[in-house]
């Protein structure tokens, strides 16, 4: 076979384990997973009443522009229905940005330590990666400025930084966006933007209007809680949103997605609920890893990143064999942290006491 030299080059994305693989291997009964950013909450109820009341054929294709969906996003967004472009959730558009803009001679700058399709992506294109490292997990973009030159096609800039959950404060970000270069297109990957409670955090809905060469990137599959339904949307000026479209795939958001998102959108107190559910469970664990003098970064994500100064993965098996999945830094880079959402808060109190059995045992060696 003649395989292209990426593709031999890359592992497939590896997504965290299931809770039936984990109750099958291990004999247990019970798994708490607190490993994928999933909201703990499920999904608002009118997204449940819209998807037992559709009674139309599915072997009818979906709508391919996503008309009713495009129009509620936009009046909540408030933006006109041509600034927007809509993906089998935000890994898709990040797809779409590579395939459209990058490629052999090309480079592409991101932080370490972030979202791993970005490189994956790019890799897939024959791009080059100049990844930046974080300064205790926020993006360096001095440094990011720094990397950029004539060949550069994408800068990428998750905030909140998945795993880290740091974020990128406004006056920031409007100056690093002021001094990259206006032919270089900046993704603001924002999927966990309904968390956020700092004040100073971005609202970006309408910044294409200055920065022409930026798009914003949001996903209904965290906060809305819609992950298996795919829905992602980025927002950018229209010119950019058209020479994307080119190549996106017909008809990629399916039907049920679409009509549970529109439903998702009316019910913001549904997020609200979930935005201060998750910051009380977020203090759960700044107060225990204080107690425990567990170093941690402040996130406004749904997850925290906690270091553990041990192999990561000796945590993660640990945890694993009681019942309890979270993510290991070491896909990220880094090996001796472990990335663990925030749940209910009774599967936060477990999983902190999980935490401390590690911990006892571990000194006890």
């Amino acid at each position: 076979m003649k395989w292209n030299k990426a593709v031999l080059s890359l592992k497939p994305y590896q997504p965290g384990k299931s809770t039936d693989e984990v109750k099958r291997q291990y004999g247990l009964e019970k798994i708490v997973k607190l490993a994928s950013n999933e909201n703990p909450f499920g999904c608002s109820e009118q997204v449940k009443k819209s998807i037992q009341e559709f009674n139309n054929s599915f072997a009818i294709y979906p709508d391919g522009y996503a008309t009713v969906l495009r129009s509620e996003v936009a009046k909540h967004t408030g933006v006109k229905e041509t600034e927007l472009i809509f993906g089998n959730g935000s890994d898709e558009n990040i797809q779409i940005i590579s395939r459209s803009l990058l490629g052999p001679g090309k480079n592409t700058v991101a932080a370490t330590g972030t979202f791993s399709q970005y490189r994956h992506n790019a890799t897939l294109e024959g791009a080059e990666v100049r990844e930046v490292p974080h300064v205790d997990g926020d993006h360096d973009l001095d440094a990011m400025l720094a990397a950029i030159d004539e060949n550069t096609a994408v800068v990428w800039v998750c905030t909140p930084n998945n795993p880290t959950g740091k974020y990128v404060p406004e006056q920031k970000l409007r100056s690093f966006l002021d001094q990259v270069p206006e032919d270089v297109l900046v993704v603001l990957d924002e999927a966990y933007s309904e968390y956020v409670v700092a004040e100073d955090y971005p609202r970006t809905n309408h910044w294409h209007n200055t920065y022409k060469n930026i798009i914003v990137l949001r996903t209904f599959s965290k906060a809305y809680g819609l992950a298996s339904l795919r829905v992602g949307y980025g927002i950018a000026c229209e010119e950019i949103i058209q020479r994307l479209e080119p190549a996106r795939e017909p008809f990629n958001v399916n039907t049920l997605g679409q009509i549970a998102a529109v439903a998702a959108l009316s019910d913001q107190e549904f997020i609200e609920t979930c935005r201060v559910a998750n910051r009380k469970g977020m203090e759960q664990y700044y107060q225990f890893c204080e107690q425990e003098n567990l170093a941690y970064y402040p996130s406004q994500g749904n997850f925290i990143f906690i270091h553990f100064k041990q192999d990561a993965d000796e945590v993660f098996q640990y945890l694993l064999e009681h019942g309890f999945i979270a993510r290991s830094g070491k896909s990220f880079g880094f090996p001796t942290s472990l990335r663990v959402t925030v749940g209910s808060q009774e599967e936060n109190a477990g999983m902190i006491e999980a935490i401390k059995g590690f911990l006892r045992a571990a000194s006890e060696k």
